[in-house]
């Protein structure tokens, strides 16, 4: 059975974002970039179906510039087998990246596909869903907890909803999208660093997928959250409700 990821690369999280001076979006030059945290998590699930005998190739996939190579190459170096590239400097926008997925699992006919539940640079959450609805196969997202049945050909997945845990079956092929809670990722050791490097990297185009990349939404204006203010240090609770019932408008 083969199983594919989807990765995604980002802003580094320990990076402070700062946002352009025409305000189109963050800035990016000279940032560090690395691969998304719900995605390592999915790669990680991956990884450690292989492990357990269910699986026998994971293949990992990144969309966008040159650069996604670099975060291709970590992902083989945590233990992907090969990678593929979708060589584009379009701006990616969920819809089109759930077409290029669609277009990629015809070609590499896996039977899970696990994708992050969201990348944390645009939250956007659809993707997963997307893709799900395009290529008709069941989806579980924000998954917990994922067991897999190879003499069945399913999988059961444990998913964190507002009242607690939902528990779905699933028939294969399917589209899994992944919570934090779901594992914690391994880091790449240095041999395996080094064996990344011999490893296949394919790449395509989106004109050789048949994937027109088109714009579905524009972003008008990024801006900066309003600074918090300075806190007061309040002499007595008498002042403290005085500000809350007529500063604060709480009371």
């Amino acid at each position: 059975m083969k199983i594919m990821v989807a990765i995604k690369r980002v802003v580094d999280y320990a990076v402070k974002i700062r946002v352009k001076s025409d305000k189109t979006g963050v800035e990016t030059a000279n940032v560090k970039m690395s691969m998304n945290p719900f995605c390592e998590i999915a790669l990680e699930e991956a990884l450690r179906i292989k492990e357990g005998g269910m699986a026998s190739e994971v293949v990992a996939v990144s969309m966008g510039p040159q650069q996604c190579v670099d975060t291709l190459r970590t992902g083989l170096a945590m233990g992907a087998d090969r990678g593929i590239h979708v060589d584009t400097r379009d701006a990616l926008f969920p819809l089109s990246v759930a077409k290029l997925l669609k277009a990629l699992v015809n070609v590499e006919k896996p039977q899970i596909l696990i994708l992050g539940k969201q990348a944390i640079d645009d939250d956007c959450n659809q993707t997963g869903q997307m893709v799900a609805g395009l290529l008709k196969w069941p989806q579980a997202t924000f998954a917990s907890k994922v067991v897999l049945d190879e003499q069945k050909k399913s999988v059961t997945v444990d998913r964190e909803v507002d009242g607690g845990l939902e528990t779905l079956c699933l028939d294969l092929p399917a589209v899994i999208t992944t919570d934090l809670r779901l594992n914690q990722p391994r880091y790449a050791t240095l041999p395996n660093i080094m064996k990344a490097k011999s490893k296949v990297i394919k790449k395509y185009t989106p004109k050789e997928l048949n994937v027109e990349i088109k714009s579905d939404f524009e972003v008008v204006q990024v801006t900066e959250p309003p600074k918090r203010k300075a806190g007061v240090i309040l002499s007595s609770v008498d002042d403290l409700i005085d500000k809350l019932k007529n500063e604060a408008c709480v009371l």
